[in-house]
């Protein structure tokens, strides 16, 4: 019906819009439907579209980390079960060794079949933070696991539907049996529920568009927004000049990455060479979490509005040394690699293009609960300034974009309190342009509980760019009921009595230019 050669700009924009519009709507039916605060408040979920062969094509603006693995964990799903994918099965995977980013981070990967039934064109996947999937903390964050067996279930393309038929019994199984077993596995169930129907939508929409547009177009068109992509990169790589940055974490490791610019064929290599070792922590980023950063550092440099799809990765070069904590085997725990590691490598990346001042370079991460309740949350902290913008105050920066729960779901949902939560003045590094500042959260239990705090820059401070200081360090607190104050390390687990208050002090992002 139409020429598909090359693409025609209108349509070009209408099915970059389509696929994105589809990614989302995907997103509102997960959001309606789960049962999880974690999914349903704090929006810590993401939904994408991929070819036949597993690459990105498009997503909703949801969680980067999630979005730039994904892909991963489709081409694993292919790779691993290939000609035995049925029409009606939908697969689980959280395994961090094959696109996975920590295990509380579960895929539901659904494959579409063309109306013959005889091919897939499409896949669709959703990934959620599930409250708790195991591991030997509520909440399955835990601050001190050396194994990723001890921070909870690893799926590994586990059929959970099987021609239409929910596996739930087996599912469950799974769940129960484990050396640190799911402490809510109804919540779990009703939460891979959810993401079975968000990939429904996906399916129905995609299936809706083929009709109208037939699969020759549609097909081409998704080739034509990852070459889109890809054209976008090149262009903003044209004005980059090579780089290096080291930046250590408060456990004493350091991400080194060298950027070298090739002019001639508008490509960058990105080397994390000198990066410390594998660590016995849990501070271990997949090499999926890696690339992932990598490809939203890139993502932010374009101007032009496109989506986040495999094609922004091709004029990349990701050089990432096996066994290093950018890269590491199995079983290595990783719960921190995620949502710490990420934010680390996003802003050395930055530091090496002289882009933007270190933001908060961590997520918070703020777990609680027993064996009734369990919640995890990411909380947020001070931006980093630019060559012409401040930062911006109390914000959840780069790798995570999940919100906080209302105080008035928190309190209903859970035994705890929010006493305050406040901006944390001066915390952002002065400069020509400022950086963000901090927020202080205090949050007081009214039931004996287990409280885990896994968080980076309580040691080292946000770096500042071009003469601009660096944003304040956080902090994290107990006050007990009784006066007494406990200071607590970055990483930490501690039993909390009613009375009780945590408190966190978020970092403050960096300056940038001389004031």
């Amino acid at each position: 019906m139409y020429t598909t050669s090359k693409p025609d700009p209108v349509r070009l924009e209408i099915f970059k819009n389509l696929y994105q519009f589809i990614a989302e709507q995907m997103g509102i039916v997960l959001q309606n439907t789960a049962a999880s605060v974690n999914i349903k408040e704090r929006l810590d979920f993401s939904c994408a579209i991929f070819d036949a062969s597993g690459l990105l094509v498009a997503n909703a603006p949801h969680i980067p980390v999630h979005l730039g693995s994904m892909s991963e964990s489709v081409r694993s799903l292919i790779n691993d079960k290939g000609d035995t994918i049925k029409q009606g099965n939908v697969y689980l995977s959280n395994n961090p060794y094959n696109g996975g980013t920590h295990l509380p981070d579960v895929t539901a990967i659904t494959p579409i079949f063309d109306e013959d039934g005889t091919q897939i064109i499409f896949y669709v996947a959703s990934r959620g933070h599930q409250a708790d999937i195991g591991g030997i903390t509520p909440g399955s964050m835990p601050p001190h696991s050396t194994t990723v067996e001890e921070e909870g279930i690893l799926f590994d393309n586990f059929l959970l539907v099987e021609q239409g038929n929910f596996r739930e019994t087996a599912v469950r199984e799974i769940l129960l049996h484990h050396a640190y077993p799911a402490r809510n596995p109804s919540q779990n169930i009703a939460d891979f529920k959810a993401q079975i129907a968000a990939n429904a939508r996906g399916l129905q929409e995609l299936h809706r568009m083929v009709s109208q547009y037939g699969l020759q177009t549609v097909q081409a068109y998704m080739k034509f927004v990852q070459d889109n992509a890809e054209e976008s990169v090149r262009r903003a790589i044209d004005i980059l000049k090579d780089g290096s940055f080291i930046y250590e974490m408060d456990s004493g490791a350091k991400i080194e990455v060298k950027v070298t610019i090739n002019r001639e064929n508008r490509s960058a290599i990105i080397d994390f060479t000198g990066t410390s070792g594998q660590l016995n922590s849990n501070f271990n980023a997949p090499k999926a979490v890696t690339q992932a950063a990598v490809l939203y550092v890139f993502r932010t440099l374009v101007d032009d509005s496109i989506p986040l799809n495999a094609g922004c990765l091709k004029p990349l070069e990701i050089i990432i040394p096996e066994g290093c904590m950018l890269n590491p085997t199995h079983p290595a725990a990783v719960v921190a690699g995620n949502v710490e590691t990420s934010q680390t490598i996003v802003d050395a990346l930055y530091g090496a293009l002289g882009a933007i001042a270190a933001s908060q370079g961590t997520m918070n991460n703020f777990t609680f609960g027993n064996q009734r309740y369990q919640y995890y949350e990411t909380i947020c902290g001070g931006s980093g300034a630019g060559a012409n913008f401040d930062g911006t105050d109390a914000i959840h920066t780069h790798m995570t974009n999940s919100l906080l729960t209302d105080p008035e779901v928190l309190e209903t949902r859970y035994p705890v309190l929010v006493e305050s939560f406040s901006l944390r003045p001066d915390s952002g590094g002065k400069g020509k342009y400022s950086g963000g500042n901090g927020v202080i959260r205090r949050i007081k239990f009214l039931e004996p509980m287990t409280a885990n705090i896994l968080s980076n820059h309580r040691r080292v401070p946000p770096f500042g760019l071009n003469g601009g200081e660096a944003g304040q360090v956080g902090r994290n607190w107990i006050q007990r009921q009784d006066g007494t104050q406990e200071n607590l390390d970055s990483t930490a687990t501690v039993e909390m009595q009613p009375g009780d208050v945590f408190a966190i002090e978020t970092p403050g992002g960096g300056g940038f230019g001389y004031r």
